[in-house]
């Protein structure tokens, strides 16, 4: 027996497949980088009181920080296709913990920029996609399933962060609060990172389900499109498109639900619940809808997304009472968690794996310039109206982009693989 055969062998019924640890290490290291980093909204308030900031001043850090996670993000995604993600979650969780720390010290308008929107900005950028990147190599079947298990630590985190941060803010203050944050991710991050390996050959393994009749590009990682093959595909930009109105109307609804909930007499803490519904539910989204996938396609995952969103935005612009939000956030979440789960598969599936890290950084600037975008647009417009009605409605038009052009995404004729 060749050592492929064995390896194959090893993979089709394996004892124990250290993919898995990839997966616990992944949803541990997004849970704590992304769950606190969505709570962005539970600060607005608090900073505004202290320093007197417009709110669109105040999105502007958070936008600033989507863009730089945006741009840098195309970098780390090549580092991670080359180096590996260890290297590359490593050096971000040092960023993004120091940014939380300086956080504390907070005294002007160009720290807060300079802290989170550059500091805050980069460190997350090495987070996602090296992350997701490193397990569509490990996993050929069930990808979309390790996927959605990943993607519902940032639910988790979503659900655990904003009530935990809410009640340390009221208690010890907003300043001892990124205190908490930098020193929970300098732990957690940077010792979780290490014991990350880039793809199976680095443990003498191949990828779990290497036997399966899928394009060679979606196992090896030999084949596929690089990115200068894929930019000259309709398909790329399509998908840089969706991707930035699915950015737009995400964060948009994250930054701005919190103070939305508060101008409706809502207290802070309860407020900080209704962002927490976003990610709990988007956990039932991730299994629900985003491992469906496998089945189904991950483009009909992004175009269900985009309809339950859209329709749920037109009718958070009407919500008054705390129930109706909450039942407004729940489907949300849903949408949002299934849409995530599918986003490494589709970019795997249009283009395969051997430039993935670096194709995903690409069209995911797109979903990040709109995640810049759109809490300023938002907070510009509430400046401007003195309500979240009209920019809710915008939120929703770009929901509503999103879903035609998604429908007209087709498979590249290299891959001629199922979306």
């Amino acid at each position: 027996m060749t050592d492929r055969e064995f390896s194959r062998l090893h993979n089709t019924a394996p004892r124990f497949f250290y993919g898995y640890v990839i997966v616990v290490l992944a949803f541990v290291i997004l849970m704590v980088s992304w769950g606190l980093y969505a709570v962005f909204g539970v600060f607005f308030n608090p900073l505004l009181d202290e320093f007197h900031w417009t709110r669109a001043m105040t999105s502007g850090a958070f936008s600033l920080s989507m863009l730089l996670h945006g741009v840098v993000g195309i970098l780390m995604g090549a580092l991670a296709d080359r180096f590996g993600s260890r290297v590359v979650v490593t050096f971000c969780g040092v960023l993004l913990g120091s940014g939380y720390l300086l956080m504390s010290r907070l005294s002007s308008i160009w720290q807060f920029y300079l802290f989170y929107g550059v500091l805050i900005g980069i460190g997350v950028s090495g987070i996602w996609v090296p992350l997701l990147s490193c397990v569509a190599r490990w996993f050929v079947r069930r990808r979309s399933l390790m996927t959605a298990i990943v993607a519902s630590g940032v639910g988790i985190g979503g659900l655990i962060a904003p009530p935990v941060i809410s009640r340390l803010i009221a208690a010890y203050g907003w300043r001892l609060s990124y205190v908490f944050q930098g020193v929970i991710i300098l732990l957690v991050v940077i010792l979780a990172s290490q014991f990350l390996k880039r793809d199976p050959a680095q443990k003498g393994l191949l990828p779990y389900g290497d036997d399966e009749e899928v394009p060679s590009g979606l196992k090896s990682g030999r084949e596929g499109y690089s990115l200068k093959e894929a930019a000259h595909t309709i398909q790329f930009w399509l998908s840089c498109a969706i991707f930035f109105s699915y950015g737009f109307l995400t964060f948009s609804i994250m930054v701005h639900i919190v103070p939305y909930a508060i101008e409706l007499d809502i207290s802070a803490i309860d407020a900080a619940n209704i962002l927490a519904s976003i990610g709990g539910l988007s956990v039932l989204g991730n299994f629900t809808l985003g491992s469906f996938g496998d089945r189904i396609g991950n483009k009909r995952i992004f175009i269900s997304g985009f309809v339950m969103m859209s329709i749920i935005v037109f009718w958070l612009a009407l919500a008054r009472e705390m129930w109706m939000l909450y039942m407004c956030m729940a489907v949300f979440g849903v949408a949002l968690g299934g849409m995530a789960t599918s986003e490494s598969p589709l970019m795997a599936r249009l283009f395969g794996l051997r430039s993935h890290g670096l194709i995903y950084g690409m069209v995911g600037f797109g979903y990040t310039i709109g995640s810049a975008v759109g809490p300023v647009v938002t907070g510009h417009i509430f400046d401007l109206t003195g309500s979240y009605q009209l920019a809710f409605q915008v939120c929703a038009a770009f929901g509503v982009a999103g879903c035609i052009l998604a429908t007209t995404l087709r498979p590249t004729k290299r891959m001629a693989y199922k979306l």
